[in-house]
C-alpha cells in the first residue's frame, strides 16, 4: 500500500539518518587507521536502525542518555557529522569541546544529555529525566540507550523498578548485540531474552527485530504515546549486532568467528530498508541514490572542517569544575535576640522556605515521605507539598542517586536524603563518575544542582555501618562541595545556599549535635561556602575544628582560658571550598596550629590543613603543626571501645597543652 506524503518523508528521514550514522562511522574507523582519533572508537555499525527507529518519534524537548557505542544516538537525535568527528579528534568545536572523545558526547542543546563509559548509568539518568518531566507536568520524554551488557547490572534493576513504580515517563532501549564487549549474551544472562525481563517489574516490554527498522518504529511509537499519556515506561529489546570490533584496533576473532559476523552483514539493516523502500514503498533508485551521495558528500566535509579545526587551548582545562557564581552572596551580620532552635529544625526551615519558592526542588529517601525522615529532616512537607515533592524510596541508593543526576540534568534540583551517609557509598560511582563531572564534560552547559545529605559521626554505639563521616575521602573527588555545620545558624544559611547554588553539595551533619540549640534569625538567611567563622578569638594558638569537634574544642578553650590561656577556635563550615585565607590569617596571629578532626588522620581533613599551613604558613609558626584525630580502624559497638576510638575533650585539652609546650 502507498504510503502517504508525511509516512513518505518520515520513510525517507529514517533511511537518510542510517546513511548519515554508517557513513560517518565507517570515515571514523578510517581516521582512528590513520591515527588521527586519540583514544577509543566505539562504532555503531550493524545497529543503525535502532537509533533511527527511536529518535523519529522524539521532538526537540525530549532527551536521550547513553553509553560509550553512543555515535548513532547522537546522529541520529540530530548531531551534525562535524560535531562528533571534531570531538573523536580532540577539537575544541567537538560536542563536547574535545573533552569527551568517542564516550562522553553532550549536546544539551538537541536533548542529548550525556553518553558515559561506565555501563547503567543512563538507566538511571533516563529515569530522572523522566521524573523531572513528570514533575514538571511539561509531556516530555526521556529515552535511555544501552546494550545487553547493562541488564545484568543493578542500574538496570533499580532504574526499571523505580519507573514502574513512579509511572515515569521512559523508553528504556536495549540494544541486544549478543556481547558485552567479549562476553557472549547467552553465557552471561541466564534467560535468552530481555523485553521479557519487563514484566516482573510490572512494566509494558517488547522484543523486536533491530535490524528492521519498520518494527523498531512501531514499538517506539507505542512506547513514546505510552509515555506521552502518563502510563509509565517501557522495555524494549532490540536485537542487532554490531558487524564491527568493540572498538576500532580490537582484535575481533577470539570470542566470535568471521562466518557469524558475515552472517549478520547479510542482515544490514540499511539493505533491507533500502530493498522495502524500493519495493514496497516505490522509491525510485535514483532518489535512494541520491541522498546517498548527499550524505557522502556531507560526511567528507564534516572530516575536512573538523581536521582543520582548532585544538582546545590548555588554558581551557581547569575551566567549568563547578559552575559559574549567578551572584554574589555575602553573610548578614547575626541579629542580637534571634530565637533558638536546633540544627535539625534549622535545616527544615530552610528547605520548607526553598520549596515554597522553588517548584523544582524534590526530595527522595527512606522514610522521609509522611514519616517525615529517622532525625526528622523532612517532618510536615509531605502534608504540604505532597508526595512527587517528598518522595519514599526502595532501598536503592545507587539508583536513586543516579536518578537525581539525570533529574538535575533535565532542570530540575533533587535532595537526596541518605539518613546516614555511611549509605553514600553505595551510590558512589554515580557521584563520583557522573555528578561530580558532569558540569565539567558538558563544559558548563549542563548544570548539577544536586544537594545529597545525610548524618556523620560517632555516637550512640551506632557501630561501623552507621557512624562514619567521609568527607575527607569525598574532598578528593573535582567538583563536590562540601559542608560540615556546627551551628544552627549555619546549617540553616549554608543549606539555603546549598539549595541555591548550582553545584552538587554534600551537606553533613554531626547527629550528635543535630538537637544542639542555637540563635537562628528568621526569614532568609543564606551564607556562602568557602568562608570559614571564627568561633572564638584567641592569640596563644590556632584550632581548626569541624562539626561535634568544634564545640570539643570551644569548651576546651573555656576551661584554658581559665587557666589564663587565649585560644582562637576556626569553624571552616566547609571542606570544600575551604576557607585557606581564614586559616593562614590565624596562624599568621598565634603562631601554633592544632588540627582537630574525628575521622581517621592518614590522607584526610586535618593532613590537608597540615599541609596547607606548612606550606603557605610556614614562616609564621612558631612550633610544628599538631594534629589530633580518630583511630584509623573501623567504629566499634561498646561505649567503652567507643570512646577509646575518637578525641574527646581531654584529649583535646592535652593536645592544646602539648602544642603550647613546644
Amino acid at each position: 500500500m502507498a504510503e502517504t506524503i508525511a509516512g513518505r518523508e518520515t520513510l525517507l528521514a529514517m533511511y537518510r539518518s542510517m546513511l548519515v550514522i554508517r557513513h560517518t562511522e565507517e570515515e571514523l574507523a578510517r581516521c582512528h587507521q590513520q591515527g588521527l582519533i586519540h583514544g577509543a572508537c566505539h562504532t555503531y555499525v550493524g545497529q543503525e536502525a535502532v537509533a533511527s527507529g527511536v529518535c523519529a518519534h522524539l521532538g526537540p524537548l525530549d532527551v536521550v542518555f547513553s553509553t560509550h557505542r553512543g555515535h548513532g544516538h547522537a546522529l541520529a537525535k540530530g548531531m551534525p557529522p562535524v560535531d562528533l568527528i571534531a570531538e573523536l579528534f580532540g577539537r575544541v568545536t567537538g560536542c563536547s569541546r574535545g573533552r569527551g572523545g568517542s564516550m562522553h558526547l553532550f549536546a544539551p542543546e538537541i536533548g542529548m544529555l550525556g553518553t558515559s563509559g561506565i555501563v547503567g548509568p543512563c538507566i538511571l539518568q533516563a529515569a530522572g529525566g523522566g521524573y523531572a518531566f513528570k514533575l514538571a507536568r511539561s509531556g516530555r520524554v526521556a529515552v535511555a540507550f544501552f546494550g545487553d551488557g547493562a541488564v545484568n547490572n543493578g542500574a538496570f534493576h533499580e532504574g526499571l523498578n523505580m519507573a514502574a513504580i513512579w509511572k515515569l515517563p521512559v523508553l528504556f532501549v536495549c540494544e541486544n548485540n549478543q556481547f558485552a564487549t567479549e562476553v557472549p549474551f547467552a553465557y552471561a544472562s541466564g534467560i535468552p531474552d530481555v523485553g521479557r525481563r519487563a514484566a516482573n517489574y510490572g512494566l509494558a516490554g517488547e522484543e523486536v527485530d533491530g535490524n528492521d527498522i519498520l518494527a523498531v518504529h512501531a514499538a517506539a511509537e507505542r512506547a513514546v504515546a505510552r509515555a506521552r499519556a502518563g502510563e509509565g515506561a517501557t522495555l524494549i529489546e532490540c536485537k542487532t549486532y554490531r558487524t564491527r570490533a568493540h572498538a576500532e584496533g580490537m582484535g575481533d576473532f577470539t570470542y566470535r568467528t568471521r562466518e557469524d559476523v558475515e552472517a549478520w552483514k547479510e542482515r544490514c539493516p540499511i539493505a533491507r530498508f533500502r530493498a522495502k523502500l524500493a519495493g514496497e514503498h516505490h522509491v525510485p533508485p535514483g532518489e535512494l541514490e541520491a541522498i546517498e551521495a548527499e550524505v557522502k558528500g556531507l560526511v567528507a566535509g564534516a572530516r575536512l572542517a573538523a581536521e582543520a579545526a582548532p585544538v582546545p587551548s590548555a588554558t581551557d582545562a581547569t575551566t567549568h569544575v563547578h559552575a559559574a557564581p549567578g551572584r554574589g552572596v555575602s553573610e548578614p551580620p547575626a541579629a542580637p535576640g534571634a530565637r533558638a532552635i536546633t540544627m535539625s529544625q534549622a535545616t527544615l526551615e530552610a528547605l520548607s522556605e526553598e520549596m515554597e519558592t522553588n517548584p523544582s526542588i524534590f526530595v527522595m529517601g527512606e522514610g522521609i515521605g509522611v514519616r517525615g525522615g529517622n532525625f526528622r529532616t523532612t517532618a510536615g512537607l509531605h502534608s504540604r507539598f505532597g508526595g512527587e515533592r517528598l518522595c519514599d524510596t526502595p532501598i536503592c541508593e545507587r539508583g536513586f542517586v543516579g536518578l537525581a543526576c539525570g533529574a538535575a540534568m533535565a532542570g530540575a534540583r533533587p535532595v537526596i536524603d541518605f539518613m546516614f551517609a555511611d549509605f553514600v557509598l553505595d551510590g558512589w560511582g554515580e557521584i563520583v563518575n557522573q555528578i561530580a563531572k558532569m558540569q565539567y564534560m558538558s563544559c558548563g552547559r549542563l548544570r548539577m544542582p544536586v544537594l545529597l545529605r545525610g548524618c556523620i559521626g560517632i555516637g550512640h554505639s551506632a557501630a561501623t555501618h552507621h557512624s562514619g563521616s567521609y568527607y575527607g575521602m569525598l574532598a578528593q573527588v573535582p567538583g563536590l562541595w562540601i559542608a560540615v555545620p556546627s551551628t544552627a545558624r549555619d546549617a540553616k544559611g549554608l543549606f539555603k545556599h546549598a539549595l541555591r547554588c548550582d553545584n552538587p553539595v554534600l551537606f553533613l551533619e554531626h547527629r550528635e549535635i543535630l538537637q544542639a540549640k542555637g540563635p537562628v534569625e528568621e526569614g532568609d538567611l543564606e551564607i556562602p561556602f568557602g568562608k570559614a567563622r571564627v568561633a572564638r578569638q584567641g592569640t596563644d594558638a590556632t584550632v581548626v575544628a569541624l562539626g561535634r569537634m568544634n564545640h570539643l574544642c570551644l569548651a576546651a578553650a573555656e576551661q584554658l582560658a581559665k587557666e589564663g590561656t587565649s585560644i582562637e577556635v576556626i569553624d571552616p563550615r566547609t571542606v570544600a571550598p575551604l576557607d585557606s585565607a581564614a586559616i593562614l590569617a590565624s596562624v599568621a596571629k598565634t603562631g601554633r596550629l592544632l588540627v582537630v578532626d574525628e575521622p581517621a588522620g592518614p590522607c584526610g581533613f586535618a593532613a590537608e590543613v597540615a599541609a596547607l599551613v606548612a606550606r603557605d604558613g610556614f614562616d609564621d609558626l612558631d612550633a610544628p603543626v599538631h594534629r589530633l584525630t580518630g583511630a584509623a580502624m573501623p567504629t566499634p559497638y561498646s561505649p567503652s571501645l567507643e570512646a577509646a576510638v575518637v578525641p574527646g575533650l581531654p584529649e583535646v585539652v592535652a593536645a592544646i597543652r602539648g602544642l603550647l609546650e613546644e
